[in-house]
């Protein structure tokens, strides 16, 4: 039974914000029993809500980044538009915007002006680039930060470089918002005062790569690309199996390498072998060791190599689709899925990842459509309904 309150009730957090990295943070937030109003233009709103419509309607990315929000349509662009948002974060515990770069400042809600103007705030602004050096005012979308921070240049195969097939820029951007959010607070509830918090997606994917980069800068060489093969230990990679499936394995010492040999290939002579007795071996001869490993695991269906290298104690999985994903036992045996309200009815969703033990689940409340709390969180700013009527009237509201 639970006995704590989820963490973040009695917070509230107001978000001008669009596409992923911002949404993503303030969603986290959201889960963990915050009150986020999430301001939209009112002409589309938030531009995320347009980039499909393969949730039953509902773009996916907004669908996945907004519910347990409330959304707002009003025009930053009208200083009475404006004023009300700047009232909405008088009010706030947080303050999130990730607008163009400059254009919060122009608006009097970038960070430093907010903060200065309500010590208790923490205002956080989420760039591309920074606000300065020579980058600040370049366009970051989400793949061009992934070119950048070099992380294509590491990822894919020999011949051909990739993107991450997620927008892991905008991910890690958001996470290092969320979290910096959360020591804000912490150090509010020791200073009382609140303060700015500056997230940029190139800082947040530079630090993501530190491992090649910290690889190349001492060793002399970036990791080379290697598909879904690690860059430095042997065997790593995804090996065919009869049923057509793709089963993936990590030998991560030499002590696993002589189970894998004696107990999963068959091959006990392997184990001392010196072309293949130790990892760096293995590396300088990662085609023999992946014939070796292949030819073992070809006539096994999927299910079979799993459970032999399972009973080796060799780490394994299976290269799973998305669809696969979606039904995959363990999330279905942890009671991970929820339903989620939409205005397109409820849509599926999984639990977040952090867990309270002790307090009520997460918050899975609805995604919103646009403007659908206009009404309400302005009649909290103490506006009176002919007031709301005449702002909507002149577009300045929906």
């Amino acid at each position: 039974m639970s006995t704590q309150p989820l963490p973040l009730e009695g917070i509230t957090v107001v978000a001008v914000e669009q596409a992923v990295a911002a949404p993503f943070a303030t969603r986290q937030l959201a889960d963990l029993g915050a009150r986020v109003v999430k301001v939209e233009r009112p002409d589309g709103g938030d531009f995320a809500r347009g980039y499909d419509t393969a949730a039953r309607g509902l773009a996916s990315h907004f669908v996945w980044c907004n519910r347990g929000k409330e959304s707002v349509a009003i025009d930053l662009k009208d200083p009475r538009g404006l004023a009300l948002v700047r009232r909405m974060a008088a009010g706030a515990d947080v303050f999130v915007q990730n607008l163009a770069q400059g254009a919060a400042a122009r608006l009097g809600l970038d960070a430093a002006t907010l903060c200065a103007a309500h010590p208790r705030l923490i205002a956080v602004d989420v760039s591309g680039y920074g606000a300065e050096g020579p980058y600040a005012h370049r366009r970051a979308y989400d793949m061009l930060v992934q070119c950048e921070a070099g992380l294509v240049s590491v990822t894919g195969t020999p011949g051909q470089p990739v993107k991450s097939g997620v927008p892991a820029a905008d991910i890690a951007a958001g996470m290092y918002a969320f979290s910096g959010v959360l020591a804000a607070l912490v150090r509010r509830g020791a200073t009382g005062r609140g303060g700015p918090v500056e997230v940029s997606l190139l800082d947040s994917l530079a630090e993501w790569m530190g491992h090649p980069l910290h690889h190349g800068m001492h060793g002399g060489t970036a990791p080379a690309r290697t598909g879904l093969a690690h860059a430095v230990i042997a065997p790593y990679d995804a090996y065919p199996t009869a049923d057509g499936g793709l089963v993936l394995l990590s030998v991560q010492n030499d002590r696993e390498w002589r189970r894998l040999a004696g107990q999963v290939l068959g091959r006990a002579d392997l184990a001392d072998d010196p072309a293949f007795a130790t990892n760096a071996a293995r590396v300088a001869g990662r085609a023999a060791t992946d014939a070796v490993v292949a030819e073992a695991l070809a006539p096994l269906t999927a299910e079979e190599a799993l459970a032999r290298l399972d009973a080796a104690g060799i780490a394994c999985a299976r290269l799973n689709s998305v669809a696969e994903l979606a039904d995959h036992p363990q999330l279905t045996a942890r009671d991970r899925w929820r339903e989620v309200e939409s205005p397109v009815g409820p849509l599926r969703s999984l639990l977040p990842p952090i867990v309270f033990p002790d307090a009520p689940e997460p918050r899975m409340d609805r995604i919103p459509a646009l403007g659908q709390d206009t009404d309400e969180v302005l009649a909290g700013l103490g506006l009176r309904e002919a007031e709301v009527k005449k702002l909507r009237e002149a577009g300045v509201v929906a």
